[in-house]
C-alpha cells in the first residue's frame, strides 16, 4: 500500500494472538491523543518523499507483471529446448517474487525493486545468465542491463521502463512452480545449492517478518519513520557497519510484538525506549529459532565461536537463521545507541506536546560534530572502473574503522554513510573519484603536553587489504588509487559541497528536504544488498590526488610503472597525496617538498563536540605507536629512512598548530614483489633495496599467483601531535 490506512489504524482491536518469543509489555489500546499524533507523523513524513503516489505504484505493478510474463515465456522456451514432455510444459510455471522494502510496503519514491526469479529443476543457473539475459536484452523497455554472475549472491541488474530492478535466481527441486507457492516452506530448501538458498533468503525473511507483526499497517508507518530517521542521522548502512533495511525492519517488528495494539506514534517512541535500554549483545529474535536438520550453518554462539563476538546481533526469522548485523563494530554500536537515547528524549517531548515530529528528523551536522576527520578518496580512470573500485573500497571501510577504534589513542571512529564526488581540478586527463569522511574522537590523555599519535599502520593495513582483494579478484587496473588524509573541521569546506557542511542548520521544510536530496542522501537506497553502488561519481583531474597531505596515500600502479609522488599546495592546510603511474621503466621516487601553509581560520567550538582536542600537527619526533607486529618490525628494519630534523618540522607548521604535509616514500619493487614502508616521516627518497633483502606485503597467502609485472606500492603515514 502506498499510504497507511488511517481507518485500519484507528480500529485496531486488542489481538489475542501471541507474537514473539516473550509476552507483550503492554496490550493497551491507543488513545485519541495517540491517533492525533499518528496523523501528524504521517503529515510530517509526506514532504520527505517516503510515500509513493498511487500512479507510481500502479506503474511498478505493471512492470512486475510484464517481467513475470516474460519469465513464464522464457521457462517454456527452455523446457521445449530440453525436450520436457508437453503435458509438463503446459503447467511448468515460473514466477517473479519480490522482497526487501517493496515487499514490506515501505519503499520510497524512485526506489529500486528487489526481485527473485523462481524456476523448476530443469532450468539451470547458466540458462538464467545466458538465454534469459539475451531475452531481456531484446526488450525495448530494458536499459542498463548487466549481469554479476560471480557475486556472493549472483544477480542481473536492469532498468525496466525506468524502474531499477535487481533480479536473483533460484532453481527449486520441483517439476513445476505453482502460482500459490509459499517460499516460507522450509522443505523447499532440500537439495538446493548454496547460491539458491542465499537467493531465497531475502524473500523468506521478508515474508516471515510480515507474518510476525500484529498489525501490518502500523508496522509499515513506524518503519517508514524509523528508516527516515536513521538516514537523516547517518546510521543507515549495512556495508559500513550500521544497520541496513532488513535490520531496521526487524527492530521495528520486535517493537510491534511488544506493543501489539499501539499505533505508529506510540511505536516510534517505544522503539527508542526499548533499544536505548537493550542490553547488547543479547540478540533480538522475532521467533524461536528452528532446526530443519538440513545441515546449513545458523547463528548459534553455543556452537560457532565467531558468533560470540558479534556486538549487536539481530537474527533473521527464517531458516537458516543469520545475524544481519555482523558488520557492526564497537564504534558504530556506540553511535547508534547514543542516537537511540537522543531519539527517546525527543519523542518524550513530542508525546508531551513540547515538540513537533519535525524535530526527530532534523539532520545533525556530521561535519561540525567532530574536530578531527580522515578523508578517504577512491579514484579510477574510467567510470566503469570507478564503479567497481568504489564498490570494493566501500565494502572494506569498516576494516579501517575497526583498525582505528583499536588504536589506544582513539575513542571513536564514525564513518558518514554518505559519499561525495572527489574534488575537481582543471586538467586534460579525466578521472572519476569518490570521497568518504570519517569523524575521529581522540582520548583525553593525562601526562605530557604533547601526544604523538601514529595512524600509519591502521591505514596501511586497510589499503593493503583492499589492493590484495583487487588483485585476487583480478579487477585491479592501472590508476586505481586510494588516498587518505587527516583534515580538521575548519578545513572541510575545501573538499565538500557547501550544502553538505551547512545542511543541518535548516529546519524541517521543503528547503531542508531539497538540501537532503542535493547532498546525495538517497532515500531509495533501501536494500541490504552490498552489490549496489550508490556512491556518486564525478569527473575530476588526475592531479586531484596530488596535493600534499597530512597523511599520504597508498597507491599502486602496474606494468613496470614509474611512481612519482607529486605534491602541490592547494590552500590552507588541507592536503592530499597520491600516486601517478607513468610508463617509464627507470623508476625513481621523488619526494614532495612541504608547501607554505597559511593560517586557517579558527573554527567555532560546538557544544555537541565530543572530547575536543587542540589542533594536531605532524611530529618530527618519533610518534607514539601501537606495538608493532613481527612483520612490521622487520619491514621497519629493512627500510632505509631518514628522520626529519626539528627545524624542518618547525618550518612546516609545528609551532603554530597547523597540520603539516606528510612526506612520501616510494618503493619500487621488481619481479612481482610488493614492498611496504612503515616509517615514513622522511626527507630523502628511500633507496632501492636489493631483491634478496625485500620483504613481501602483509599476508598474501590468499593470492595464488602474484602478477607478472611489478606492482609498486607507495606508503604514507598520518602522524599527529595533539597539544594540550
Amino acid at each position: 500500500m502506498p499510504f497507511p490506512i488511517t481507518s485500519q489504524v484507528q480500529t485496531a482491536q486488542p489481538t489475542p494472538k501471541h507474537y514473539g518469543i516473550t509476552s507483550p509489555i503492554s496490550l493497551a489500546p491507543p488513545k485519541e491523543a495517540d491517533l492525533v499524533l499518528t496523523r501528524k507523523l504521517t503529515e510530517t513524513l509526506r514532504p520527505f518523499g517516503v510515500f509513493e503516489e498511487e500512479l507510481e505504484l500502479q506503474r511498478r505493478i505493471l512492470v512486475l507483471g510484464k517481467l513475470n510474463t516474460l519469465v513464464k515465456f522464457w521457462i517454456r522456451e527452455v523446457s521445449e529446448a530440453k525436450n520436457i514432455p508437453a503435458s509438463v510444459i503446459d503447467s511448468v510455471g515460473g514466477k517473479i517474487f519480490t522482497f526487501g522494502s517493496y515487499r514490506l510496503g515501505v519503499h520510497t519514491k524512485g526506489a529500486d525493486i528487489d526481485a527473485l526469479c523462481v524456476a523448476p529443476r530443469h532450468v539451470e543457473r547458466t540458462d538464467f545468465f545466458s538465454s534469459f539475459y539475451e531475452k531481456l536484452k531484446e526488450q525495448e523497455e530494458v536499459k542498463d542491463l548487466r549481469a554479476v554472475e560471480e557475486a556472493f549472491v549472483p544477480v542481473i541488474k536492469l532498468a525496466f521502463d525506468g524502474i531499477e530492478i535487481d533480479i536473483l535466481f533460484a532453481r527449486l527441486a520441483l517439476q513445476t512452480i505453482p502460482e500459490n507457492l509459499d517460499l516460507r516452506d522450509d522443505g523447499l530448501l532440500k537439495n538446493l545449492d548454496i547460491r539458491c538458498i542465499r537467493s531465497l533468503n531475502g524473500c523468506r525473511v521478508t515474508d516471515e517478518i510480515l507474518h510476525l507483526v500484529p498489525n501490518i499497517e502500523n508496522f509499515r508507518l513506524t518503519l517508514r519513520a524509523i528508516k527516515l530517521w536513521a538516514k537523516r542521522h547517518n546510521i543507515y548502512s549495512n556495508i559500513l557497519g550500521f544497520l541496513g533495511g532488513v535490520s531496521w525492519a526487524m527492530l521495528v517488528a520486535r517493537t510491534c510484538q511488544l506493543y501489539p495494539n499501539a499505533v505508529a506514534a506510540t511505536l516510534v517512541h517505544k522503539f527508542f525506549l526499548v533499544f536505548s535500554k537493550w542490553e547488547w549483545p543479547n540478540p533480538v529474535l522475532l521467533k524461536q529459532p528452528e532446526d530443519c536438520n538440513l545441515n546449513l550453518p545458523v547463528w548459534d554462539p553455543r556452537v560457532t565461536p565467531s558468533d560470540r563476538y558479534h556486538l549487536m546481533p539481530i537474527i533473521t526469522p527464517a531458516y537458516p537463521q543469520q545475524n544481519s548485523t555482523y558488520n557492526v563494530s564497537a564504534s558504530t554500536r556506540a553511535i547508534m545507541v547514543e542516537e537511540f537515547k537522543r531519539g527517546l528524549a525527543i519523542t518524550d517531548e513530542i508525546l508531551q506536546n513540547k515538540a513537533d515530529w519535525s524535530k526527530l528528523f532534523e539532520a545533525p551536522n556530521f561535519f561540525q560534530k567532530y574536530k578531527h576527520y580522515i578523508v578517504l578518496l577512491a579514484s579510477a580512470q574510467t567510470e566503469k572502473q570507478h564503479l567497481e573500485w568504489v564498490g570494493l573500497v566501500e565494502s572494506k571501510i569498516r576494516i579501517l574503522v575497526g583498525n582505528l577504534e583499536k588504536n589506544e589513542f582513539i575513542t571513536l571512529a564514525h564513518v558518514n554513510p554518505q559519499s561525495f564526488p572527489g574534488p575537481k581540478e582543471g586538467n586534460d586527463k579525466e578521472e572519476f573519484s569518490t570521497m568518504w569522511v570519517i569523524g575521529i574522537v581522540f582520548k583525553k590523555m593525562e601526562g605530557s603536553e604533547n601526544l604523538n599519535v601514529d595512524l600509519t599502520f591502521d591505514i596501511q593495513s586497510f589499503t593493503d587489504t583492499v589492493y590484495r582483494q583487487a588483485i585476487t579478484s583480478k579487477m585491479f587496473e592501472q590508476d586505481m588509487k586510494i588516498t587518505a588524509m587527516h583534515v580538521k573541521r575548519k578545513q572541510l569546506h575545501q573538499l565538500l559541497p557547501e550544502v553538505a557542511i551547512h545542511r543541518s542548520k535548516r529546519k524541517h521544510s521543503s528547503d531542508g528536504v531539497r538540501a537532503m536530496n542535493d547532498s546525495n542522501l538517497d532515500l531509495s537506497l533501501d536494500s541490504d544488498n552490498s552489490m549496489s553502488v550508490p556512491s556518486p561519481t564525478g569527473p575530476s583531474a588526475a592531479k586531484i590526488a596530488r596535493a600534499p597531505s597530512p597523511q599520504g596515500s597508498t597507491g599502486t600502479a602496474t606494468n613496470t610503472s614509474e611512481l612519482q609522488g607529486k605534491t602541490e599546495a592547494t590552500g590552507e592546510n588541507t592536503h592530499l597525496a597520491s600516486v601517478d603511474g607513468t610508463s617509464s621503466s627507470n623508476a625513481s621516487g621523488k619526494e614532495a617538498a612541504p608547501p607554505q601553509s597559511t593560517s586557517p581560520i579558527q573554527s567555532e567550538k560546538k557544544p555537541s563536540e565530543q572530547n575536543p582536542l587542540p589542533s594536531p600537527c605532524l611530529s618530527a619526533e618519533p610518534a607514539v605507536k601501537r606495538p608493532a607486529s613481527a612483520l612490521e618490525n622487520e619491514m621497519t628494519k629493512k627500510a632505509k629512512v631518514e628522520d626529519l630534523s626539528a627545524p624542518e618540522a618547525k618550518s612546516s607548521g609545528e609551532t603554530d598548530g597547523h597540520v603539516a604535509p606528510a612526506q612520501i616514500v616510494e618503493v619500487i619493487p621488481s619481479d612481482g614483489e610488493l614492498k611496504t614502508e612503515t616509517e615514513l616521516m622522511v626527507e630523502d627518497t628511500a633507496e632501492k633495496v636489493p631483491l634478496a633483502q625485500k620483504t613481501s606485503n602483509a599476508d598474501l597467502s590468499d593470492v595464488p599467483v602474484l602478477p607478472n609485472n611489478p606492482i609498486p606500492v607507495v606508503k604514507n603515514s598520518i602522524k599527529l601531535r595533539l597539544s594540550r
